[in-house]
């Protein structure tokens, strides 16, 4: 049986200003400290689109900084319809996320989004978004997203080694 292997990753939350352009850019470091950099596309886009265009909060931005992130060339987009067909894995901050994505998706697409937390380290739990919070809330969304990244890499590879024929028999 062959598992298809993800190639694309999109981190979706609200306005695509705080959790999700942060979960795009942590993973992009977590994926290239790994030496695989350059052969996944990642991006990330809000089921809102209020703030199109925008960078991303300057608390998310600061926050990245401080753990050697850039992600301040990011640009805030509405989810698009492509989305759904151009990415392998689709993933949503939150329960309201995922609701909101899977409306939009096709019913073949469906599958393909699932909740972050959820999917990377098997606790169905959100991001919470730290918009109306402090700095201690954006600090503490960067260390959860940073876990995740490191769990979601994991599970990528470990997926990639068994579409390619790769896995040993004890798996």
């Amino acid at each position: 049986m062959s598992i298809k292997p993800i190639n694309s990753v999109l981190f979706v939350c609200l306005g695509n200003i705080c959790r999700s352009p942060l979960a795009e850019g942590v993973f992009r470091i977590v994926w290239a400290e790994r030496g695989r950099g350059r052969d996944m596309l990642l991006d990330s886009a809000g089921t809102g689109g209020w703030h199109a265009g925008e960078q991303p909060d300057r608390r998310s931005i600061a926050v990245a900084a401080t753990h050697g992130v850039d992600i301040s060339g990011q640009r805030a987009r509405k989810v698009r319809p492509e989305d759904f067909s151009r990415f392998d894995l689709i993933l949503g901050m939150d329960r309201a996320n995922v609701r909101d994505l899977k409306a939009l998706a096709s019913p073949a697409a469906r599958g393909r989004v699932h909740l972050y937390l959820d999917f990377a380290t098997g606790n169905a739990a959100d991001v919470p978004d730290p918009y109306y919070d402090g700095a201690e809330a954006f600090a503490s969304v960067y260390r959860m997203i940073r876990e995740a990244s490191e769990a979601l890499a994991k599970r990528l590879e470990a997926s990639a080694s068994l579409s390619s024929g790769q896995a040993s028999s004890t798996i």
